[in-house]
C-alpha cells in the first residue's frame, strides 16, 4: 500500500470540520471564538465552517450569546437530535436494533432474541428487523441518516464484505451490497465488537479516552482496540480476534480454525461446556442442555463448589489476556463487556489480583456502561463518520 505524503486543500478543509464538529459535539455550548482558541484554526474558517454544520443541521444556535466585535452570536451546541440512525447488532446469540439520535438516546428498540442456522435465513430476518424498525411509530418525522450494522466475524468494512462469521454461516457474504439494494439508506457494516468500542468511547465508559479497548464475551470472545481515538483494524482487519488467544502451552499443535482456543474454555459457550463436564454424572441430559453460562456465575455466586471451579479457572484465562493485551498496547482502560458485564463483581478484582505485579503497568479494569447497546452506540457513530467524511488526527511527537 503506497501512502499519500501530502493532503489536498479539501483534505483540510475536512480535517477542520471533523475537529470542530466534535469539539462542539464535546463541549457544548461553545462559542465560535472558543473553538478557534482550542483549534489554533483562524475565526473565519471556524465561522464558514460551522456555517455549514448549522445548515446540514449538525449543529445548532444555543440559547445563551457571546461578544464578538460589535454584535452578540449565540453560542453552539450539537444538534443531536437532527438525525436519527437505526443500529443493529447480529451478535452470535442475539439480534437486536434500535433507533437512536446522535446524542445516543434510544428511540425505539427490538430484541428478535437469536439468529436463524442458515445464511439466507439469517440475511432475512436481519431484513425483517430493519423493516421493523423502519415502520416504527415512534420515528415520526425524524430524519434517518443511515443503517449500521455489526457483524460477529471478520469483516472488510469499506467493501461491506463478511469474510467469515461463523454463527451466522457467512462466508464471503456481500452484506453492504446486498442491503444496498434493498434501502435508500446510507450503509455502513463493520465487526460488532469494532463497533461497541466505538461506543464505549463516545457514549460510554471510554469518554475522554484516547487508548482503550474493550473485551466483549458471549458466544465467542472478541476485543474492539482504539488507539489515539480511532480504531486499530489490522492488516487484513482482523486485529482484536483475541479469542484465538493461546491461553497455554497446552493449546499448541490443535486444530482452532472456527472456534478459538481461548473461546473454547473462557467464552459463554466454553463456560457451558465445562460445566456439562463437570456435571455429567450430576445432572440429567435435559438439566445439561438447557444449562447457561449466567448459571455457572449464579451458582457461583452461590457458593457451589463446581461452579466456583469453573469461574476460577475462567478468572485466570481472562487474567491472561488482560495481561497479553496490556503488555503489547498499555491502554489507559480495558473495559469488559458482553454478557459477562452483570458477573464483573467475580472477575475484575480476581484479574486484578493474578496480573498485580507480571506486567509492568496494571490496566485500569472496569466494567461496560453500555451492555447490550454497545454495539448500536457504535452505529451511531459509524454511520456519522462514514456520511461526513470525518478525519481524526494524530500529530507525531
Amino acid at each position: 500500500m503506497a501512502y499519500r505524503l501530502t493532503i489536498t486543500a479539501s483534505d483540510m478543509r475536512e480535517i477542520n470540520r471533523s475537529a470542530i464538529l466534535e469539539i462542539i459535539r464535546r463541549e457544548s455550548p461553545i462559542s465560535r471564538s472558543a473553538i478557534a482558541d482550542r483549534l489554533d484554526v483562524s475565526l473565519p474558517t471556524v465561522m464558514r465552517i460551522v456555517d455549514e454544520l448549522i445548515e446540514e443541521g449538525y449543529v445548532r444556535p444555543e440559547g445563551s450569546s457571546e461578544w464578538s466585535g460589535g454584535r452578540r452570536r449565540p453560542l453552539l451546541e450539537f444538534n443531536a437530535e437532527s438525525f436519527v440512525v437505526i443500529g443493529v447488532d447480529l451478535g452470535g446469540t442475539k439480534l437486536y436494533g434500535a433507533i437512536s439520535d446522535f446524542g445516543g438516546n434510544i428511540v425505539d428498540e427490538i430484541d428478535m432474541g437469536r439468529p436463524g442456522t442458515s445464511s439466507e435465513g439469517n440475511y432475512e430476518r436481519l431484513i425483517e428487523l430493519i423493516d421493523t424498525l423502519l415502520a416504527s411509530p415512534k420515528l415520526g418525522s425524524r430524519r434517518m441518516r443511515g443503517i449500521g450494522v455489526g457483524v460477529p466475524g471478520i469483516t472488510f468494512h469499506k467493501e461491506g464484505v463478511v469474510q467469515w462469521a461463523y454463527s451466522l454461516n457467512w462466508r464471503e457474504f456481500p452484506l453492504k451490497a446486498r442491503l444496498s439494494e434493498h434501502y435508500a439508506l446510507p450503509i455502513t457494516v463493520d465487526n460488532d465488537v469494532n463497533l461497541a468500542a466505538m461506543g464505549e468511547l463516545w457514549f460510554g465508559a471510554g469518554q475522554n479516552i484516547q487508548n482503550m479497548i474493550l473485551i466483549v464475551s458471549g458466544a465467542g470472545i472478541g476485543a474492539g482496540i482504539i488507539i489515539d481515538g480511532a480504531l486499530y483494524r489490522g492488516a487484513s482487519e482482523a486485529s482484536g480476534e483475541i479469542g484465538n488467544f493461546i491461553p497455554g502451552r497446552e493449546f499448541l499443535e490443535k486444530d482452532f480454525q472456527d472456534f478459538g482456543a481461548l473461546e473454547k474454555v473462557a467464552s459463554g459457550t466454553g463456560i457451558v461446556e465445562r460445566a456439562r463436564a463437570s456435571l455429567r454424572s450430576r445432572r440429567s441430559p435435559a438439566e445439561l442442555e438447557s444449562l447457561t453460562a449466567d448459571d455457572v456465575f449464579i451458582a457461583a455466586r452461590q457458593g457451589q463448589k463446581w461452579a466456583m471451579t469453573i469461574i476460577d479457572e475462567t478468572v485466570d484465562y481472562f487474567a491472561i489476556a488482560v495481561a497479553n493485551l496490556a503488555a503489547t498496547f498499555d491502554p489507559q482502560l480495558i473495559v469488559l463487556g458482553g454478557s459477562i458485564s452483570p458477573f464483573a463483581d467475580l472477575l475484575i478484582e480476581p484479574i486484578l489480583r493474578r496480573i498485580e505485579g507480571s506486567i509492568p503497568t496494571l490496566p485500569k479494569l472496569v466494567v461496560s456502561k453500555l451492555g447490550l447497546r454497545a454495539g448500536v452506540m457504535g452505529a451511531i457513530t459509524n454511520v456519522l463518520h462514514n456520511t461526513s467524511n470525518f478525519y481524526v488526527v494524530h500529530k507525531l511527537s
